[in-house]
């Protein structure tokens, strides 16, 4: 089984999202589609721009936690370069 540590954007240079799932195309699926309350529904973060397979929970969730203590100049991606990988 993969997870999956995945990345969603409101818009270009807008909010972003980091999230892990064992299910990458329902999560997705149920961003656009808000069917849960919560950060992505509220600020409107629907389009995947970015994400990585992992074999483990574990893996996913230690790289998960570690994009989500960068800052935007730490982790050194322009927004404009999300868009142009999704």
């Amino acid at each position: 089984m993969a997870f999956f540590v995945y990345v969603l954007a409101s818009k270009r240079n807008g909010t972003l999202y980091v999230g892990m799932t064992d299910d990458l195309v329902k999560r997705v699926w149920q961003h656009r589609n808000d069917i849960m309350p919560g950060f992505t529904k509220k600020y409107s973060v629907k389009s995947l721009v970015w994400y990585e397979a992992h074999e483990t929970r574990d893996s996913a969730f230690l790289r998960e936690r570690q994009i989500k203590k960068w800052n935007r100049l730490e982790a050194g991606v322009d927004r404009k370069e999300l868009f142009v990988l999704a």
